[in-house]
């Protein structure tokens, strides 16, 4: 006996497992001893008063396994023909596994440290106002993604397979209800671990990965890219150089620049965190008060304004159920921060980024930058926040990572906050006018884009939500533009941009996608 099952229960029953076995044998009308059961698919719809759970479930009379096709058994590819890949993201490690599996050996360069040496550097940054430019939340194995929550859900259905993407992290020690849940999620505490299992994967099979090593130059002949030069002096070549260095490597597109490759400016996002209660998200998701077994409820909000005669979108990005904000600075003198969830999702917080959409007017004032001038005008609104930071907090001047911030309501209404809300940001908070940090291309719909989330979530705009900027990490600035069907630059030879820092990608499927793609299109030109 097998069946396939398409329900719609009462979180009770549907989130309990044993509740949920007990319905299928009353619906089925066997014995709760006679069968096996096993979700396929679950989501949470909240749309009505009734919260209700949407599952499908097979149900069968012999034990029920996951339906898995992926199969981790790498060839040695010790002695093969190489390729180079900068980052060790989810871009750079899935790129190394794809070469693998297509007989190439990957030479993989990472700046930063493995994912255990890298939390030495987290916990300077939080504790002591440090930042390692080498080493931080967006630079180190795994990534930003690593350390900023590992939310796996992507709209890039068209791009690659998403399940075989999700077998690949299953296989490597990520649990299989990713490959149930809607909108999967690893968690920040449970991804370093996964990371380490796909470096293991890359090493058993004799590619390379090499941590504290900066590429400072590409070698170039002919129009060609056939190698880098590292900070250390050496020199790696191959058949192609996958770059997979993320959206936050300002001296990759400073050096590429330099080097008279081909890059663009590219619209992007800017804006704050805002923070709530996790108790206040529920009580507006599931209307009532306590969500009771129900996970943490998270929200999307969006938006249209209009400021001085453009429209433009004001959208939450990265939500952040039970999780916390994390400062995201790449270098010292710059104040940036992120949102991430532990697998559990059981902070007290829950944080979102809301962002408003940059394109190209709001950057002309830094045109002289060429392609640099999204990039340059990103840069000057951390700068400021960090001065900011520091004009109102004597007791930090150079390694400071406090946040501005600031209660809704006195943003809106243009006031300091006398008082700010309890948070999850560990170096602390700082009471300033966000309206002083924010340019006010940026503020000025964000308010607007605020006041419409206030009539969609009733209380959003009370005080106990509050701003805490600033969010500008959303994605590349910059494009490196390459072919649609290669992959490969438009004018330099064997180089392949790719995933997050390269304009086409913008979250750890996507880009692990993106990786494997070009690791694909390498070696069909190339090999």
């Amino acid at each position: 006996m097998y069946k396939e099952l398409t329900l719609v229960l009462d979180p009770e029953v549907a989130l309990n497992d044993e509740s949920l076995k007990t319905f299928l044998g009353k619906e089925l009308n066997i014995a709760p001893s006679e069968f096996y059961h096993r979700v396929r698919r679950q989501s949470v719809d909240a749309r009505k008063k009734q919260v209700k759970i949407n599952l499908q479930v097979e149900v069968s009379s012999s034990p029920l396994q996951l339906n898995i096709d992926f199969e981790k058994n790498y060839q040695d590819v010790s002695k093969s023909k190489q390729a180079v890949i900068i980052g060790a993201g989810p871009a750079g490690l899935f790129a190394a596994l794809r070469l693998i599996e297509l007989g190439i050996k990957p030479i993989v360069l990472e700046r930063g440290k493995d994912v255990q040496t890298r939390r030495r550097d987290l916990a300077a940054i939080n504790k002591d106002h440090v930042v390692n430019p080498d080493s931080n939340y967006c630079f180190g194995e795994g990534g930003a993604g690593t350390y900023s929550d590992g939310k796996l859900y992507t709209r890039s259905k068209k791009r690659g397979d998403i399940k075989r993407t999700l077998e690949i992290l299953v296989a490597h020690g990520a649990t299989e209800q990713i490959l149930v849940d809607a909108h999967p999620h690893i968690g920040t505490n449970k991804l370093p671990k996964v990371v380490e299992e796909l470096r293991e994967s890359i090493l058993g099979a004799g590619g390379e990965i090499h941590f504290d090593t900066k590429v400072t130059d590409f070698l170039i002949s002919n129009q060609e890219m056939t190698g880098v030069l590292t900070e250390n002096g050496s020199t790696y070549e191959g058949l192609g150089v996958i770059l997979a260095t993320g959206h936050s490597a300002r001296d990759i597109y400073e050096l590429l620049h330099k080097k008279s490759i081909l890059i663009e400016n590219k619209s992007f996002a800017m804006g704050v965190r805002i923070e709530h209660p996790q108790g206040f998200v529920d009580s507006c998701q599931y209307h009532k008060k306590e969500r009771g077994i129900l996970p943490a409820a998270s929200y999307s909000l969006v938006s249209q304004t209009h400021y001085k005669g453009v429209k433009r979108g004001v959208f939450s990005f990265c939500m952040c159920p039970g999780g916390f904000i994390v400062p995201a600075s790449t270098a010292p003198g710059e104040l940036v921060v992120n949102g991430m969830s532990p697998s559990r999702r059981d902070s007290f917080f829950a944080n979102s980024g809301v962002v408003v959409a940059i394109n190209e007017p709001d950057w002309q004032a830094y045109k002289d930058f060429g392609p640099l001038a999204a990039l340059q005008f990103q840069k000057s609104v951390e700068r400021k926040a960090w001065e900011v930071a520091v004009a109102n907090s004597p007791n930090y001047k150079e390694h400071c990572q406090l946040a501005p911030a600031q209660l809704i309501p006195d943003f809106l209404n243009g006031k300091v906050s006398r008082r700010l809300n309890e948070s999850s940001y560990q170096p602390g908070l700082v009471s300033v006018d966000m309206n002083e940090v924010l340019p006010s291309n940026i503020a000025e719909p964000l308010k607007e884009g605020i006041r419409a989330f206030g009539n969609k979530m009733k209380g959003y705009n009370s005080n106990e939500g509050q701003l805490i900027g600033i969010e500008s990490r959303t994605s590349s600035p910059v494009r490196i533009p390459r072919d649609r069907e290669s992959l490969e630059h438009l004018s330099t030879k064997r180089l392949f941009p790719c995933g997050e820092g390269a304009g086409y990608a913008g979250g750890i499927i996507s880009a692990a996608m993106d990786g494997e793609r070009c690791a694909e299109a390498l070696v069909k030109i190339y090999k």
